[in-house]
């Protein structure tokens, strides 16, 4: 085993030198195979030794996401240690069940032979994780990738410098660059281990970057998971509980201030309560965050942009959609300087409003009035397949309606967000929202082949159709043929 070490950045570029990256890729290559045949103890070892490295620097994780962008710590153990935490404790709990083969009954063509299914690691596996949720969106595919067996080469985002340091640091204390390995950097980087024949890549981000990821796996067949993004919207209809929807979604939108892939992006409400609805919303910003600007700006709930540029980018649409007549019902405020922007509330939002066309990714929420339902569904249907759908409403029979006439990559009723925490749901998109799931049983399977294991039974049927192709073996294979248009009988 070799040395574990931290992978250096060069302080000029910030980048990891594209030589360091090649000599760790080539030593996972004899550590993946001898891997393929590791135990349930000893993936669970790994997994144990992740879990405690990573709560004996709490308090520095703390530190380094108030540093990166102001988040709360509690929001730091909600969002970022719990979903990895639960990660692990679900794998170790279900690994046996998970990597057992599977026996399968024969078919009609495979009668008298045994069958099974095997899984396997992929091999070597890169996961390139995004900056909004730094901890949780990089270790909770790393804790699949180990439970699955594989060896992997983690690449955190540069935004977050100060968690990728902390996580660069656990990952070099438990284990050995040939085993895991974390690489810093910006694109250039990425674009080194993007041009390596990695076994599977896991990949999470926007759309537009997920197409480059692609694209760059394709040219060595490399299979790939795609976690993305989309404008994810949210119908409230006349029958919902309009203050559990207002508490619900004012946490949902607000929480990581706005920054996460599966928050409300804008929501449709009935004319009818949506007077009702925007009172609810302001009551429970004004509870949660203080009911004045001022007071909302100090708020050590309510964390910060990443950065300037997206600060920047979220002000533009916010001014693009004023200056084509839409209203501030409120919030609005932006500093630049402190890369804040208030809790906002828009209503009637012009459709050629750029904030209707691009994912927002920060606090602001364009309300649209709303009066026939199938008006809606069109209006989702005529845009790319967002990762999430929420429907508030009381009425079963339309709910169901509105899950059967759109597509999304997961719904959640009366709710939203939380189905990503959920260890027993596939967590993904759908087309231009992602490809493959995520979590529990999913993410193992994301990281692992399904082997297909044939045995030859004691008479070997397969005889019946070798040549010299008889009379009699024509008659046994037409007769054969001709019985697959029976019930099946296995």
């Amino acid at each position: 085993m070799n040395r574990p070490m931290m992978h250096l950045v060069d302080p000029q570029t910030g980048e990891s030198n594209p030589a360091d990256i090649r000599r760790v890729f080539d030593s996972q290559e004899a550590t993946a195979i001898a891997w393929r045949e590791s135990t349930i103890a000893e993936r669970i070892a790994r997994l144990k030794k992740l879990r405690e490295a990573m709560m004996a620097r709490r308090d520095d994780f703390y530190t380094a996401f108030q540093k990166d962008y102001r988040k709360p710590s509690s929001e730091v153990e909600a969002t970022e240690f719990m979903p990895v935490l639960d990660e692990i404790r679900h794998a170790i709990g279900s690994l046996k069940k998970w990597a057992q083969p599977k026996r399968v009954w024969p078919t009609m063509a495979t009668a008298l032979t045994q069958s099974w299914i095997e899984v396997q690691p992929r091999g070597r596996v890169l996961i390139v994780a995004p900056w909004n949720f730094p901890l949780n969106l990089c270790f909770g595919p790393l804790v699949s990738a180990l439970a699955a067996g594989n060896t992997v080469i983690l690449k955190p985002s540069e935004m977050t410098p100060a968690v990728s340091t902390v996580m660069a640091e656990v990952i070099a204390s438990i284990f050995a660059p040939n085993e895991v390995a974390l690489f810093e950097g910006a694109l250039p980087t990425s674009q080194v281990l993007l041009e390596l024949p990695f076994d599977h890549i896991f990949f999470t981000g926007s759309p537009a970057v997920g197409k480059v990821v692609m694209a760059a796996a394709a040219k060595h067949l490399t299979s790939v998971t795609l976690e993305l993004g989309g404008k994810s919207p949210v119908i409230v209809d006349e029958t919902a509980d309009l203050k559990l929807a207002a508490e619900t979604l004012m946490w949902g939108k607000l929480a990581n201030c706005g920054q996460t892939c599966v928050a409300p992006d804008h929501v449709f409400v009935h004319a009818s309560v949506k007077d009702r609805f925007v009172q609810a919303c302001r009551a429970v910003i004004a509870e949660r965050y203080g009911n004045t600007p001022d007071a909302q700006r100090s708020s050590p709930h309510f964390a910060r942009i990443i950065n300037q540029r997206h600060t920047q980018r979220i002000a533009g649409l916010l001014s693009d959609a004023q200056s084509r007549g839409a209203k501030v019902l409120l919030g609005g405020e932006v500093d630049l300087a402190q890369c804040y922007i208030a809790p906002t509330l828009l209503e009637q939002v012009p459709a050629e409003a750029s904030i209707m066309s691009e994912e927002i990714f920060g606090p602001v929420l364009p309300i649209i009035t709303y009066s026939n339902v199938d008006e809606v569904v069109r209006e989702i249907n005529a845009n790319p397949k967002p990762l999430a759908l929420y429907v508030f409403s009381t009425n079963k029979a339309r709910t169901r309606r509105l899950i059967g006439q759109t597509s999304s990559g997961g719904v959640a009723i009366n709710h939203c967000v939380l189905h990503f925490a959920h260890g027993n749901l596939p967590f993904g998109g759908v087309n231009n929202s992602g490809i493959g799931s995520a979590h529990g049983e999913f993410g193992f399977k994301a990281f692992s082949h399904e082997r297909a294991v044939l045995k030859s039974g004691p008479v070997l049927m397969a005889k019946l159709f070798f040549p010299p192709y008889t009379g009699f073996k024509q008659k046994i294979i037409r007769w054969t043929v001709d019985s697959l248009k029976l019930p099946s009988l296995f």
